[in-house]
C-alpha cells in the first residue's frame, strides 16, 4: 500500500513516498525536494558473511535522464561510478556504518539512484535521509533514524540545504549527519570560519536534522518490519578466556612498543605463538573453531589494552601526552625539474606533495547532472596511497574511494586560498604521494601542498596546515588526542580532521564510532585543534613562510590580453594560420576567448613577450597624428597604399609623398619600400589618410632641436 508523507522544510516541498516502487526490495523509498528525486533501496542477505569486517556496501548512481542529459562518450551509457557519486556514497556509508548492532556481520546493500535533478538542490543529503528510512523501514536491525543538512552561510545568515546558485555566494559548505540525541559526521570547507562559527553552525545544523528524524518517525509508525533473526558472530566465553590467558599480558607489553613496525612484529609474533600452542593442545576440529576467532579476540585484546592505558594513565602507544604533535620536518624544491615540492613528515607519516602549473587547455571538464553546462576545474588535489607506505605488498588497480576522498579533503582546504583565476590565470594541479602512513596522511598532505605551492610561487594568501584528533570514550570517562596515530584512529572513537590557517578552518571532516558527541567535547577537539594548527604553522614557516616571488624556470608564464572581440579573426587569421605562424616562430602557446582574452603561455619569457608584441601589433588601432612605418603595398597614378600596422592600410596622396611636385609615385616609392608615413586623418567610411611630407618634416624637426640643443 503506498503512503506519502509531505512536509515544508528550508523553505521547500519535502515528500516521502514508500510502497510504490521496488517492492521487492527488503526496504525502499523515493525522497523528493523541491524537483529532486531520489530512490533508495536496501537488501539484506540471509547467513552471515565469513569476512572479517561488516559488509555494508553503499551505492550511490546519478541517471543521466535526471537532468535531461544523453550520456557523452562511446557508449552512451552511465558507467563505472564518478568521483562525486563515490564522495557522495562514502557520505552517506559513514553515519550509517556506526550504527548498526556488534556482531551483525549480513550483507546489507544500500542504492541510491537520482531519478530526478533540478539544478538546484543537491542529492546527496536527501540520499541519506532516504537510506535511513529504507533500512528504518526493513528487516533489518537498524532502529535509529538519521538525517543529514547542508549548512551555507551568506552575509553572516545561516542556510539548511542552500541551492547550487546560494553556495556560490556562501563561505561555508559543510554537510552535517546526525541522530534525534547527537552530530555523527561532518564534512565540508569554509573560508577560514572561527571555531565558534563551527559550533554554531552545527547547532543549527542539528536543530534541522531533529527535525528529518522526526518526519521520518512519523512515517514509519506502523509500517517497520519486524526484525530478522540474527545471532551476534561472537566466539564462544571459554574460547575468549582462554586466548585471552595466553595473550593479554604480552599483548599489553607489546602495545606499549612505540615504534609502529617493531609493534607490529610482536603483535604478529604474539599471534603465531598463540597458535602453536592452542594447536598442540586441541584436538584438529576443536582448533578449527579457535583460529577463526583467534583475530578478533586479538584484535579486542589490543583495542582494550590501549584504550586503559590511555585513560588510566594518559600514556599513548608512542609515548607522547595527550596533546604533543609528532615531530615535524619540511622540506621545499626537492625534484628539479617540477613546479614546486615540498616533502612533510609527521612522525611516521611522510607525503611528497608537487605542484604543477598549467594553461586553460589543462583544466579538468566535468559533465554533472547538477549543471546546465561542462564544468572546468581548474585546480585539482590528487592523493596517493601506495601500499609500501604501510609495509604492505598488495596489488595496485586504480584509483581507490578511499584516495578520492582524502584527496578532496585536502583540496577543499586549499581551494579558499588560491589566487583570484584573473589574477593568476593557472591550471594548478597538486600531487601528493603519501611514502609513510601512521595516521593522518590526508593531514599531511595539506601541509605538503601548501609548502609545495609557495615553493612553486603561486601567491596563496595564507599557509594551511592539517591535524587529525582522536578521542577515546568509555562512560563518564573521555580522553581527545592530539595528532592520531593509525593505530587511535582504528581502535579509537573519533577521527575529527581540522585544516585551515592562523585566521581559521577551511576544510573539516568528522567521523565517530560512538552515538555521539556532546558540545563540550566538540568545544575540546576544536580548541585543541587550533593549538596545534599554529605550532604546525610555525614549523612550516622556518622553512618557508610566504611564496616565493618569482615562478620555477621550468613553469609556463601566462600573459593576458584583453582585445576587441571584432580582432579575433585576425588573430587567428584564416584556417588558423596566423596564430600558428605566431606559435611555430616564438614556441608560444596561444589561447583566445570569445570574450577577446588572450592567453599566452611560454616558458620562455622571450618568447612570450615576442607573442604579446606581435598580437598587439595585428589588433593595435591606428591613431591620429602618429608616425607609423610600413611597406608600401601598392602604388597608383594618384598615390601609395602603405600598410601601417598588420592588415591596416592607408593612402598616402601623391601631393603628401614630398616637398615639391611629385609627377609619378614610382618617382618617390615602389612597391616593397618601406617608409615612414603620419596618419592625418580617418574619414567616416573608415579609411586612412597617410602623409610622408609631413612624417619628414616633423621627425626633421626633432632632428634639428637636438642638433641645436647639443651646440
Amino acid at each position: 500500500m503506498m503512503q506519502r508523507l509531505e512536509r515544508e522544510f528550508a523553505g521547500r516541498k519535502l515528500s516521502l513516498e514508500i510502497g510504490r516502487m521496488a517492492k521487492l526490495a527488503h526496504g525502499s523509498c523515493v525522497v523528493q525536494f523541491g524537483e529532486t528525486v531520489v530512490l533508495v533501496a536496501v537488501t539484506t542477505q540471509d547467513r552471515p558473511t565469513h569476512l572479517p569486517f561488516f559488509p555494508l556496501t553503499i551505492e550511490y548512481r546519478e541517471k543521466s535522464y535526471a537532468a535531461g542529459k544523453i550520456p557523452g562518450g562511446f557508449f552512451k551509457r552511465e558507467g563505472r561510478p564518478g568521483e562525486k557519486e563515490i564522495l557522495s556514497a562514502r557520505q552517506i556509508d559513514r553515519p550509517l556504518r556506526p550504527l548498526f548492532p556488534d556482531g551483525f556481520m549480513h550483507e546489507v546493500q544500500v542504492v541510491c539512484n537520482i531519478l530526478s535533478a533540478d539544478q538546484e538542490n543537491d542529492a546527496d543529503v536527501i540520499a541519506l535521509l532516504g537510506a535511513s528510512l529504507a533500512l528504518n523501514m526493513s528487516k533489518v536491525p537498524f532502529r535509529t533514524p538519521v538525517a543529514a543538512v547542508r549548512l551555507g552561510r551568506i552575509q553572516g545568515n545561516w542556510i539548511l540545504n542552500p541551492t547550487f546558485q546560494q553556495l556560490e555566494y556562501s563561505d561555508v559548505d559543510i554537510v552535517v549527519a546526525g541522530s534525534h540525541d547527537a552530530v555523527t559526521m561532518v564534512e565540508g570547507g569554509a573560508v577560514e570560519a572561527s571555531e565558534e562559527d563551527i559550533l554554531e553552525g552545527l547547532e543549527i545544523a542539528h536543530e534541522g536534522i531533529r527535525e528529518l528524524t522526526a518526519i521520518q518517525e512519523e512515517i514509519l509508525d506502523g509500517i517497520r518490519q519486524p526484525e530478522m533473526e540474527w545471532s551476534p558472530t561472537l566466539p564462544r566465553e571459554t574460547i575468549q578466556n582462554k586466548v585471552e590467558d595466553l595473550a593479554r599480558k604480552r599483548v599489553a607489553e607489546a602495545m606499549a612498543i612505540s615504534e609502529k613496525s617493531e609493534r607490529r612484529q610482536a603483535l604478529a609474533a604474539i599471534r603465531e605463538d598463540v597458535t602453536d600452542t592452542l594447536q598442540s593442545e586441541l584436538a584438529e576440529d576443536e582448533f578449527a573453531e579457535y583460529d577463526e576467532a583467534l583475530g578478533d579476540i586479538l584484535r579486542g585484546i589490543e583495542k582494550e589494552t590501549m584504550r586503559e592505558r590511555i585513560l588510566s594513565e594518559g600514556a599513548r602507544a608512542d609515548g607522547r601526552d595527550l596533546d604533543t604533535v609528532r615531530d615535524i620536518s619540511c622540506d621545499i624544491g626537492i625534484l628539479p625539474r617540477t613546479h614546486g615540492s615540498a616533502l612533510f613528515t609527521r612522525g611516521q607519516t611522510q607525503a611528497l606533495a608537487v605542484a604543477t602549473l598549467g594553461t586553460s587547455r589543462d583544466e579538468q571538464r566535468i559533465d554533472s547532472i547538477d549543471a546546465h553546462e561542462e564544468i572546468s576545474k581548474s585546480f585539482m588535489l590528487h592523493y596517493n596511497f601506495p601500499p609500501f607506505c604501510v609495509g604492505e605488498a598488495r596489488p595496485m588497480r586504480g584509483t581507490s574511494r578511499r584516495e578520492i576522498g582524502h584527496g578532496v579533503l585536502a583540496e577543499r582546504a586549499i581551494q579558499p586560498l588560491l589566487p583570484d583565476y584573473d589574477d593568476f590565470p593557472y591550471t594548478i594541479r597538486i600531487v601528493s604521494d603519501v611514502l609513510e602512513s601512521n595516521g593522518s596522511s590526508s593531514m599531511a598532505t595539506v601541509c605538503g601542498s601548501s609548502l609545495a605551492l609557495m615553493a612553486a610561487g603561486v601567491p596563496i594568501r595564507a599557509a594551511c596546515a592539517g591535524v587529525a584528533m582522536g578521542l577515546i570514550k568509555e562512560g563518564d570517562r573521555t580522553a581527545v588526542l592530539t595528532d592520531i596515530l593509525g593505530l587511535e584512529d582504528a581502535l579509537g572513537d573519533m577521527d575529527f580532521k581540522v585544516a585551515g590557517t592562523r585566521s581559521g578552518i577551511t576544510s573539516i571532516q568528522m567521523d565517530i564510532k560512538v552515538e555521539g558527541l556532546t558540545r563540550e567535547i566538540l568545544r575540546e577537539a576544536l580548541e585543541r585543534a587550533h593549538k596545534a594548527r599554529i605550532h604546525i604553522l610555525d614549523i612550516m614557516d622556518q622553512t618557508i613562510s610566504e611564496a616565493r616571488e618569482e615562478l620555477s624556470e621550468h613553469a609556463p608564464r601566462i600573459m593576458t590580453i584583453q582585445v576587441n572581440p571584432e580582432k579575433l579573426g585576425e588573430i587567428i587569421g584564416p584556417k588558423g594560420k596566423t596564430i600558428r605562424a605566431i606559435q611555430e616562430e616564438t614556441g608560444a602557446r596561444i589561447e583566445v576567448d570569445d570574450s577577446g582574452l588572450v592567453k599566452i603561455a611560454s616558458v620562455s619569457g622571450e618568447g612570450g613577450t615576442r607573442a604579446r608584441e606581435m598580437i598587439e601589433g595585428i589588433v593595435k588601432e591606428p591613431e591620429v597624428g602618429r608616425i607609423y612605418e610600413g611597406p608600401v603595398k601598392n602604388t597608383t597614378s594618384f598615390g601609395a597604399f602603405i600598410e601601417i600596422l598588420p592588415g591596416t592600410e592607408g593612402l598616402c596622396h601623391i601631393s603628401e609623398l614630398a616637398e615639391g611636385r611629385v609627377e609619378k609615385t614610382e618617382d618617390v616609392l615602389n612597391k616593397g619600400d618601406v617608409t615612414r608615413v603620419k596618419l592625418l586623418a580617418i574619414d567616416e567610411k573608415g579609411r586612412l589618410r597617410l602623409s610622408r611630407r609631413a612624417a619628414l618634416a616633423e621627425e626633421g624637426e626633432k632632428v634639428g632641436a637636438a642638433e641645436g640643443s647639443s651646440e
